[in-house]
C-alpha cells in the first residue's frame, strides 16, 4: 500500500505531510473546513493533483493526519492499494422524504456482498437520524459486516455540512467506500474517556431524538438547572456535558451528545435517539480521561491483529476537541505511541461517530469517543 497526503491551509498552497510519490487510481479522502470546500473550484482543483483518483470529500471539525490536528484547512490523504479493491457508492437525502433507517439499507445494498471485507462511511451529519442510519445498515447484509465512519462537521456552527464523491462537495450527501480482497485485514476499536455524575433519571417523553420529558419534569428545564450559569451557552455548552443512556433493549449504555434546544417545547435534541423509559445520567470528562481513552482504543485495536497495519482510520467527536481545546493533538499523540509513527493516519472530527461497541459486530451511532479504523492488506 502507498500513501501520500497533502494540507492547504487558507491562502497558502498545498504542501505534502511527508513523502511525496505518484500513485496509480488512489482513493483520495479529503476532509476539511466548510468554507473551504464551499469553494467552486475545489474538486478540479484537487482532480489535477490525482487525474485518476476516487476522491471523496466530507466537512470536519478538524482534520487528523500523519502528524496532527489541522484545523481552518483542508487535509487530503491518498491511498495505493495494490492487492485489494473498492467501490464507492453514494446516496442523498435532499429531495425526498427523509427516511433515515432506509437510507442507511438501501446504502449499503448497493455494494455486492462477495468478498466484501469492510465499509467505511462519511455521511451527511444535519438532516439524518444516525440511530436509524446505522441500523438501516447493519440489517442491510447478512454476513458480519463491519461498518465504521462517523458524521460529517460543521465546527461549532451546526449550520450544514458536506459531503461528495467525484464531484463538488453538497449538502445531504452520504459516501460509502467498500474494500474487498482476501488480503485485507480490518480492525477496530472505540472509547469515550466520559464519567457519568449526578442522579439518574428515567425518560418520560421522547421521540427519535428529541428529549421532552425526564422523571415527568420538563427535560430543557432540568439540564439548565444542571448547567447554571453555562445555561446562557446553550446549546453549545451541552457538548461538553453529553447524556449517559441507558436503554431497556441494549447491552450497553451509549453516550448521546445534545446538538440543539427547542425553547418552545421545552426540549433538548440529541445525535441520536432516546428511547422512552431509558435511565440517562450527565456526564463529564478532562483532558487526560479524554487522552488516555485514545491510547486505549488504539490499543484494543491492535489486539489479535496477525499483520502491522498500515492505514488508521481515526473518527473523533468535536465535544471531545472542545473539552481538549489547545491541546486537542494530545488525543493523536496518544494514539501515534501506540501505532508507531510509520502508519498512515487519516480522520476527522464528527458530529457523531459510527462503529460497533467493541466486541461486538452492530454499527451504532457513538457520541464522544475516539473511533479506530485500522487497515492492512
Amino acid at each position: 500500500m502507498k500513501t501520500v497526503q497533502l494540507v492547504k491551509y487558507k491562502n497558502q498552497e498545498w504542501s505534502y505531510i511527508g513523502k511525496q510519490q505518484q500513485l496509480k487510481a488512489p482513493l483520495v479522502l479529503v476532509f476539511g473546513n466548510r468554507y473551504a470546500l464551499e469553494d467552486d473550484s475545489i474538486y478540479q482543483e484537487i482532480r489535477g493533483l490525482f487525474p485518476d483518483g476516487h476522491i471523496v470529500f466530507g466537512s470536519a471539525c478538524a482534520e487528523i493526519s500523519s502528524n496532527t490536528v489541522n484545523e481552518e484547512s483542508i487535509t487530503i490523504t491518498a491511498m495505493e492499494f495494490e492487492k485489494s479493491h473498492f467501490l464507492i457508492k453514494t446516496s442523498n437525502v435532499l429531495n425526498k422524504d427523509l427516511d433515515s433507517f432506509k437510507t442507511g439499507n438501501d446504502l449499503i445494498d448497493q455494494f455486492p456482498e462477495y468478498n466484501l471485507k469492510y465499509v467505511f462511511v462519511v455521511s451527511e451529519g444535519s438532516f439524518i437520524n444516525g440511530s436509524q442510519l446505522t441500523k438501516g445498515m447493519t440489517t442491510s447484509k447478512s454476513n458480519n459486516l463491519l461498518i465504521t465512519g462517523g458524521l460529517c462537521g460543521d465546527d461549532e456552527r451546526f449550520e450544514k455540512t458536506l459531503a461528495s464523491y467525484n464531484e463538488n462537495p453538497k449538502e445531504g450527501e452520504l459516501v460509502a467506500i467498500g474494500f474487498y480482497g482476501n488480503s485485507l485485514e480490518i480492525t477496530f476499536s472505540i472509547y469515550g474517556g466520559w464519567t457519568p455524575f449526578g442522579p439518574e433519571r428515567i425518560v418520560t417523553k421522547s421521540k427519535d431524538n428529541t428529549l421532552y420529558e425526564l422523571d415527568g419534569q420538563p427535560a430543557l428545564d432540568l439540564y439548565k438547572k444542571y448547567l447554571g450559569d453555562k445555561a446562557k451557552d446553550l446549546p453549545g455548552a451541552a457538548l461538553l456535558y453529553p447524556l449517559n443512556v441507558t436503554s431497556a433493549n441494549e447491552k450497553q449504555s451509549i453516550v448521546r451528545s445534545i446538538l440543539n434546544i427547542d425553547e418552545e417545547e421545552n426540549a433538548v435534541i440529541l445525535a441520536g435517539d432516546i428511547p422512552e423509559n431509558s435511565k440517562v445520567q450527565l456526564m463529564m470528562t478532562n483532558v487526560d480521561n479524554i487522552a488516555n481513552a485514545s491510547e486505549r482504543a488504539a490499543r484494543q485495536a491492535l489486539e489479535f491483529r496477525k499483520n502491522k497495519p498500515e492505514i488508521a482510520l481515526l473518527v473523533s467527536c468535536i465535544g471531545r476537541k472542545l473539552v481538549l481545546d489547545q491541546r486537542v493533538e494530545e488525543e493523536l499523540d496518544e494514539v501515534i505511541e501506540v501505532l508507531g509513527s510509520d502508519i498512515t493516519i487519516s480522520g476527522f472530527y464528527s458530529y457523531g461517530e459510527i462503529a460497533p461497541f467493541h466486541g461486538e459486530i452492530a454499527c451504532q451511532l457513538h457520541n464522544q469517543t475516539m473511533t479506530i479504523t485500522l487497515i492492512s492488506e
